[in-house]
């Protein structure tokens, strides 16, 4: 009998000891309030799959400038960036050797019209013959063509805008010697602009010209779509993609030689998506709380994708037969008890 009051004792006493290591537990778990929160379901949904290319904005009118006369640059007092239009002067070529040569024809262009008058009043006087006249009106044309050739070498010691525009790039300065066909400045138009970009061969396949695609323009983030004008049909052996030249609409903010990224449509694909607002950053960890049983919230952490429109995308982390509690407030705790609003 004293042993089993003895052995009931012990047990008494190890259940007692047992309840007391629980106590603290229960009296934390008891001590969070419950929170009333809106919570949202996890989407699926079919998303489609957008690729990134890259690309640059080009002038659509845009020209290189070249010498047609070799000289030293007499003057070029434009700088990167200067507006022109067209017609005017964009440098001069010192062709002293070229103005000699205009003079001298000139003068010998006016004695033959002098001897030409004066054979034609022989003639008409009895005294010439037609074969004289007829010579110096041989001689008159030629030299009338080799004035034209000399005046025209002489004009292209001017050089001038072929259009309006902006110069982009200089490739000489005043007093560096220009061979004719070296390029002398470079112009960009200013009234219209395209990107051109390659695009890889699996995406361009199912493109034509009048497609239209997203485009982003860096740096600010100016986004618009531009319509495909010209595609390649043959691909580069290397990269293999195809070139293509997308219209930039009217009045968009872009400039020569901006970067640009290119958006594709490629399929789609099976998401998960939540409410931005139900993402919560904390350091480098993004977070969530889940319904979990009870009506407790369960902290999850989680790895997000892109966002679209008000919704975050959902990598890992989610289940999509989940609950995900709304904006939850900063106080909120794992396995605190919630309350769900309607």
């Amino acid at each position: 009998m004293n042993a089993s009051i003895a052995l009931l004792a012990g047990l008494v006493a190890v259940a007692l000891t047992s309840s007391c290591r629980r106590e603290p537990a229960t009296a934390a778990e008891v001590a969070l309030p419950t929170v009333r929160v809106q919570v949202a379901a996890v989407q699926r949904v079919s998303l489609p799959v957008i690729f990134e290319t890259t690309g640059t904005v080009r002038a659509v009118q845009r020209a290189t400038v070249a010498a047609r006369l070799s000289g030293t640059i007499a003057t070029l007092s434009l700088r990167l960036g200067d507006t022109v239009r067209a017609g005017d002067v964009l440098l001069t070529i010192s062709a002293a050797d070229v103005s000699a040569r205009v003079v001298q024809v000139r003068a010998q262009l006016a004695q033959v019209e002098r001897e030409l008058t004066r054979e034609r009043g022989l003639l008409a006087t009895g005294a010439g013959t037609k074969d004289n006249v007829k010579l110096l009106e041989d001689r008159l044309a030629q030299t009338q063509a080799s004035l034209r050739e000399a005046e025209t070498l002489l004009d292209y010691a001017t050089v001038r805008a072929p259009f309006n525009g902006t110069i982009a790039r200089k490739h000489v300065e005043a007093g560096d010697f220009a061979s004719a066909g070296a390029p002398l400045v470079q112009i960009d138009g200013r009234d219209a602009f395209e990107i051109e970009v390659g695009l890889p061969e699996s995406l361009a396949a199912p493109l034509a010209v009048g497609n239209t695609l997203q485009v982003e323009t860096m740096p600010g983030g100016l986004r618009f779509h531009a319509t495909i004008a010209e595609i390649s049909s043959a691909s580069d052996s290397v990269a293999r993609s195809r070139t293509a030249k997308l219209t930039v609409p009217t009045g968009t903010q872009v400039s020569p030689g901006q970067f640009s990224r290119v958006f594709l449509p490629g399929g789609s694909t099976a998401a998960l998506l939540v409410p931005s607002g139900a993402v919560v950053r904390f350091g480098q960890m993004e977070r969530v709380f889940a319904v979990g049983d009870r009506n407790r919230a369960s902290l999850r952490l989680v790895r997000t994708g892109a966002t679209r429109g008000d919704q975050m995308e959902i990598v890992s982390g989610l289940d999509a037969a989940d609950r995900v509690v709304i904006a939850p407030p900063a106080s909120l705790h794992d396995g605190q008890p919630i309350e769900i609003a309607p």
